[in-house]
This record gives structure tokens, sequence and C-alpha cells, in this order.
């Protein structure tokens, strides 16, 4: 069973204007590009004309709409991806949207969509509102998840905390994400998040963005002696197990943020076990057409049997 476990969606409602057959892009405050609407986003027919033709069985649907976002929009797009479960049976695993900076109410919504929709993930965003992933506020939003069972998703930030030095080449999506991914990973593991909650399962969004190409400097400086910084209240923490434990413990990677480049995913399994990567698409952001997911598909699959355990050797991973 082949799940695409990045595929968005957008309710109609949620889209402010009718974008018709054009695409409409959103800018944040420092004039980065943050986000590109079109009608694709809520056409669910077409995406299952999409996975029909490029061999996916279903696909775990999260909305930008309700990441790290209000609770009422939070909750229009948990009863949406909800409906597309029971609109499309089979096709789509709906995702929770709860803002892990919500406080008690959006941790209540987390749970109404465990116990009520029966929902087994929930996404959030590699940073929000001026904190990290490493922050206190967190704290509570990590406890529960551990406690529910649910696995969390890290998408990257549509609006980045910092976006000023990314200010021109549209490189704050392209490049500005993927390091916000980077960093997320080395603060969930070195501020201890997984050694207070070894139950704990993150799906990291990209490949962890990149990661991979990165690993030799950020093991290299985990040696806090070597570096100088052993005994630094900020720069000199580490957690209770190497680096690595916690990438192939508590962390799933998947395959989108790349543009359906295989070359991407081959980069990565140099670094990262194939038995921590799932398959996913980033439809229909990063890929639009169905022609390119299927060759994506069929490029996955002629890495041989790593291909087979990313596209459906590892969904129990994140849907037991």
């Amino acid at each position: 069973m082949i799940v695409d476990f990045q595929h968005h969606f957008t309710p109609r409602e949620l889209i402010k204007d009718d974008p018709s057959d054009r695409l409409v892009l959103h800018y944040d405050e420092n004039g980065a590009p943050s986000y590109t609407v079109h009608s694709l986003l809520y056409d669910l027919d077409e995406h299952v004309r999409m996975m029909d033709e490029a061999g996916i069985d279903a696909a775990w649907l999260t909305s930008a709409a309700g990441m790290a976002a209000d609770l009422d929009r939070s909750k229009i797009c948990n009863e949406r991806a909800k409906q597309a479960e029971q609109d499309y049976p089979g096709r789509f695993i709906g995702a929770a949207h709860a803002n892990p900076l919500g406080g008690p109410e959006a941790l209540k919504e987390l749970n109404r969509c465990k116990h009520e929709f029966g929902f087994r993930g929930v996404v959030i965003t590699s940073e929000a509102d001026g904190k990290c992933l490493d922050a206190p506020d967190y704290e509570p939003f990590w406890t529960e998840c551990e406690r529910l069972g649910v696995f969390v998703f890290v998408h990257p930030a549509l609006k980045l905390n910092f976006s000023r030095s990314f200010d021109r080449y549209d490189t704050a999506r392209s490049v500005g994400r993927e390091f916000s991914l980077i960093m997320a990973t080395i603060r969930l593991i070195n501020s201890g998040v997984f050694d207070r909650h070894p139950g704990l399962i993150v799906h990291m969004a990209h490949l962890g963005g990149g990661i991979a190409s990165m690993l030799g400097r950020v093991r290299s400086y985990q040696d806090k002696t070597f570096w100088g910084t052993a005994g630094n209240p900020r720069h000199g923490v580490t957690p209770k197990h190497d680096f690595d434990h916690y990438l192939r413990h508590n962390m799933v990677f998947d395959t989108a943020g790349f543009c359906g480049a295989i070359s991407s995913v081959k980069t990565a399994l140099i670094e990262i076990p194939a038995a921590r990567i799932v398959f996913a698409t980033d439809y229909p952001q990063e890929i639009r057409a169905r022609a390119a997911v299927r060759d994506f598909v069929r490029n996955v699959r002629a890495l041989g049997a790593d291909g087979e355990k990313i596209l459906s050797g590892n969904v129990g991973l994140l849907l037991k």
C-alpha cells in the first residue's frame, strides 16, 4: 500500500477569492513569497485522479491553513479532512490540526481529533510565533502527543520567524524553509525532547531539510569538549544518547520537498536508513501534474529494495 505522507488541501471556505485558473501568491510582511493558492488545493476529485494514475493508494491530508492556526481555522481543517475520509473511502487519511502553542483549547481539539475522528497524527510547523520547537512553551504539547500516541508531522514554517536574511530570489521558500527543518531536528534532539518523551514519534518533512548532507558537520559539533562549548548553558547541551540514536528511533523522514528530484532521495540514503523514510510528494504545491507524480513513484521504485521500503514497507512507522 502506497501512502503519500505529505499531501495538501485547503478547504474552499478558507480561500478568500476564487483563484479560478490563476496562481495567487501571498507574501509575508517582509516581502518574502509565502504561499501559493490555486484551485487544485480544493479539487479533491483531481487529487484522486492523480493518485490513480500514479499508483498511490491513499494520501495523508494536511492543510497549510490549519498549521499553527487559531482554533476556528484548525477546526474547519479537521472537519473537512474527516469529510474527505468519508467522501472518498480509503483514499484520504485525515491529519489533526492543533496549534502547539494554543493552550488548553488546542489540546482539547487534539483530543477530539484522536477520539472522535480517529486521526493518528497531528501537523505543526518547524517554528511559529517567534518560537522554536525547543521552547518550554511546547512542552505540554509534546506531553499530550506522547500520551495520546499520535505522531507529530513537522512541516516547514510557511512564515519564518526571521525571513530578512532571505530577502531576494525566493530563498525564504527554496532554502529558508529547509534550514528551518534542519534546525528543528537539531533542537528536538539536543534539547532532550525525546529523552523526556521516549515514546514520541516525529515525522520530519522534506528529508529533514536535506540534513543528510550536513550530518558529518552536525555530528562533529556534538563533541562539546573538542569545540570548547562544554558547560555552556546554550551551546554545550547534549542529549542522553548519540545524535543518530534519535534519527533511528524517534524520527521518520519523508521524500517531499525536492520537487520530485530522485537525486535528493539518493543523497539522503547515504546517511538516513531507508527504514526511516516514507514516501511523500508535496502535491499539489511543489508537484502539480499527474505525470510528474507518476514518474516520481517510478523513480523511487527503481531504487530496488530501498525504494519498496520507502513506498510501502514503512507505512507502519506512522500508521500503526
